[in-house]
């Protein structure tokens, strides 16, 4: 192999690396006032809600096949008049998903998606 070879081989790994396992939310039309971070003066009262959903990944993360839908798991919390605040997302890999993971060779990449925050009134 000679330096160029090695050089593209290198740079398309880190594109492939790069690119893979990408989560992409959009709280536009979602119908209700979303927030990320609460106010300065004092926290939003409400009751808080964490909720755990998986999404799954093919070929090292580079095809996704099933990801949470940030408006199911929200519709799930709210009721009329509310409001989401403090929202935040984790996106993790539990032992499980590594296992999986490591099992299927990087075929089938499994994470955990986890959604915090409070229903407030408005």
């Amino acid at each position: 192999m000679n330096r160029s070879q090695v050089t593209r081989a290198a740079v398309l790994t880190l594109a492939i690396v790069l690119s893979g396992c990408a989560l992409t939310l959009d709280a536009t039309h979602l119908g209700v006032p979303v927030s990320l971070a609460g106010s300065a003066q004092g926290p939003d009262s409400g009751t808080a809600f964490s909720v755990t959903k998986h999404s799954i990944y093919l070929l090292v993360g580079l095809v996704p096949v099933a990801q949470p839908n940030l408006e199911d798991v929200l519709a799930g919390q709210m009721g009329t008049g509310a409001r989401i605040a403090n929202l935040r997302v984790k996106v993790r890999s539990r032992w499980s998903d590594l296992l999986v993971t490591g099992l299927t060779l990087g075929l089938v990449v499994p994470r955990s998606v986890t959604f915090e925050g409070v229903v407030a009134g408005k």
